[in-house]
């Protein structure tokens, strides 16, 4: 078998280096640098991605290894029928750790071609960091990154209106553009930069949010080897997702026609605003998977497929779905339960092994983001709380022990809120007294969930039974 590299792909594509993305994980190789090879080979985009690892230490050294070659392996149904179809991904030009190699990382967002900067450095990753130094090499947060480029490129190209650059941000947060350009704007103000700097920046860069869907359950180590024999390449970095792909994208004209991946056959949506096509999206779609991680591995179940051929877990999702999530979405309610419909049967696509583990990354801001609004929103509407958005709450604070029933999980989410609750699990207080500190430490959940009616004795019933009873006994016993 051989190796993939540039050896074995002599006249593989060169591009000029035109977009930076900020994440090299699995799932903006099988999204966005996938679109870009499909707009490089359908309508001559002509432009090669530079990949910056985020954090210090991440998936860089596996790239270069492979010369920054890899496959797309999309598995499901098309047009009604099983189909399977794999794509060497050829868009990426190099791959950077800023922390190790901070000038080669400098020379690519100095480059005049450079356009485009794409991210995806998860929920957690548009965040304010106390005391930032946006002139260390680099800095520690991405947005302190965004606004260093951005200083040193202004100053670079004695700023060049032409030099500015557009932001597509992936991170499922509410308007994560508008956010990141928000704190960007607040870091140059804390290091008093010039205000032409901050004029050039209004006029222009755009920051344009964008929101995305693929099930990218990413590499399929189960059967990698089987892959790379059909292949003929020993690729370690294969990523499997589904046929269905989406991104919508907020963005002025001028923008849609400097990228236009819609003209190369694929699902871009343009919009003005997307407050209610976001809205329906993460509360139905991405709530839902949030919610099933934490039911689902406690009842020992290792991929969303698995969970929801368990009837008892596919009840409650759908249960939930229809009754919590729907009623507080704007939109016709039929129309809204057939996107949902639409949405839950790629849940069942046998060709995905979409693990629950990888679902369950920084757990904790994800329910804040998706599930959260759809609990208020309920509490408010119906003066109850919604019992099965508790409950999953419930079940992520079990979950967050780290085992349960002879199981054991590999929480990965920050550090301290981790350690934080797991001592509260090793306190020896009851499972109540435990939720319930849980429950008041505002800095773990970003909110003050203290404050939401009967919220912290509501969860802490439900602890008491999924520990007591069983995660499957609780659910039934609960509903």
């Amino acid at each position: 078998m051989k190796a993939l590299n540039k050896a074995n792909h002599p006249g593989r594509s060169e591009y000029p280096v035109k977009v930076i993305q900020f994440g090299e994980g699995n799932f903006l190789r099988a999204f966005v640098d996938w679109m870009i090879h499909k707009a490089n080979k359908a309508i001559d985009f002509n432009s090669g991605v530079v990949v910056v690892q985020p954090l210090e230490y991440g998936m860089v050294d596996l790239l270069q290894k492979q010369d920054n070659l890899y496959h797309v392996s999309l598995q499901g149904i098309k047009d009604g029928k099983p189909a399977k179809e794999t794509e060497l991904i050829d868009c990426i030009m190099d791959s950077v750790n800023p922390y190790s190699n901070y000038e080669a990382y400098k020379e690519y967002f100095l480059k005049p071609e450079l356009e485009l900067v794409v991210s995806n450095t998860t929920e957690a990753g548009i965040t304010r960091v106390e005391n930032e130094d946006i002139h260390a090499l680099p800095p520690k947060s991405f947005p302190g990154k965004v606004c260093q480029l951005l200083y040193q490129r202004f100053k670079h190209f004695n700023g060049d209106a032409d030099k500015g650059l557009t932001f597509f941000c992936c991170e499922l947060i509410d308007k994560n553009a508008r956010v990141l350009n928000e704190i960007v704007l607040e870091l140059a103000e804390q290091n008093n930069l010039e205000q032409e700097f901050i004029d050039w920046i209004n006029n222009n860069c755009n920051f344009c949010s964008t929101l995305v869907d693929r099930i990218v359950p990413g590499f399929p180590k189960d059967n990698i080897k089987e892959i790379q024999e059909e292949l003929g390449y020993e690729d370690n970095l294969v990523v499997v997702g589904e046929y269905f792909h989406l991104w919508a994208i907020e963005a002025p004209q001028k923008v849609r026609e400097q990228f236009p991946f819609d003209k190369a056959g694929l699902n871009v949506v343009w919009l003005d605003d997307m407050t209610q096509f976001r809205d329906k999206k993460v509360r139905i779609l991405n709530g839902s998977h949030t919610a099933l991680v934490p039911v689902g591995l406690l009842s020992g179940h290792q991929t969303v497929k698995e969970a929801f051929d368990d009837k008892t877990l596919s009840k409650f999702i759908l249960d939930m779905v229809d009754n919590e999530v729907i009623p507080n979405i704007h939109g016709e309610t039929e129309a809204l339960k057939k996107f949902a419909a639409e949405i839950l049967e790629r849940f069942f696509n046998p060709y995905i092994r979409h693990f629950l583990k990888d679902i369950s990354l920084n757990s904790i801001s994800k329910w804040i983001t998706r599930d959260y609004p759809s609990l208020l929103d309920s509490l408010n509407r119906t003066g109850k709380l919604p019992e099965k958005i508790t409950f999953s709450l419930a079940a992520l604070i079990v979950l967050y022990k780290g085992e349960y029933n002879g199981l054991s999980f590999e929480i990965k989410d920050t550090p301290e809120y981790v350690d934080f609750i797991q001592g509260e699990w090793n306190s020896g207080k009851s499972p109540e007294e435990i939720t319930k500190v849980i429950i008041n430490n505002e800095k773990i959940w970003g909110v003050n969930l203290a404050e939401v009616e009967g919220l912290a004795d509501k969860v802490a019933g439900c602890v008491k039974s999924i520990v007591e009873d069983g995660i499957k006994v609780a659910i039934e016993k609960s509903f």
